[in-house]
């Protein structure tokens, strides 16, 4: 069993499923289990579907994308979300790019040093996810400040907000039903 609340199958879909599913496919035509698990309330999955898109894959971003799948991962690392964690983790390591910078940034997340390998406004939003992901309730103006220091400007700052708040949704939607890969292609960019 992947979670533990059912998920329709497709062959079993409504129409209204069936469509909300083809919405939500991945590129390469895989429904993951963190949407299908919706599939009682295609108009959550809808919403979710639109919310991750917008947030991770969407043009007008400027975070590079590399970046933003990296702050998902290590939002994830700190919620133990592995599920998110293994998917997020596989993209920032493709977009990287980089066998062994790769390598060092996900030891440095495992030892919650990322001081390690960033710096300036990149660790400033490393530092800024850990604290907003671990201690929601001791942010202060000054976390923003440091990432505006480090030269991201307030709609990209926004951008790391949101994928902040984003896992933290998700690995709580993940983690609460007990949602697993269940065999499924780990990352975006796996092959079908």
């Amino acid at each position: 069993m992947s979670a533990w609340i059912t998920m329709i199958d497709e062959a079993a879909a409504s129409d209204d499923l069936t469509d909300a599913y083809d919405e939500a496919r991945s590129p390469n035509g895989h429904l993951e289990n963190v949407l299908k698990i919706h599939s009682h309330r295609p108009n959550i999955m809808r919403g979710h579907v639109r919310l991750y898109r917008s947030i991770l894959h969407d043009e007008a971003n400027t975070v590079p994308e590399w970046f933003q799948e990296t702050v998902g991962a290590y939002v994830s690392m700190i919620n133990g979300g592995s599920y998110s964690y293994a998917n997020h983790w596989a993209n920032a390591r493709h977009l990287i790019g980089d066998d062994s910078r790769a390598d060092a940034i996900e030891a440095a997340f495992h030892d919650r040093e990322p001081e390690r390998v960033f710096e300036d406004g990149e660790l400033a939003a490393l530092q800024y996810a850990e604290k907003l992901t671990s201690r929601p309730n001791e942010m202060v103006e000054a976390d923003v400040e440091a990432m505006r220091a480090g030269g991201f400007d307030d709609g990209q700052i926004l951008e790391i907000n949101q994928v902040c708040c984003y896992f933290a949704y998700a690995n709580r939607l993940l983690n609460g039903l007990g949602v697993s890969l269940g065999g499924a292609p780990v990352g975006f960019y796996a092959e079908a």
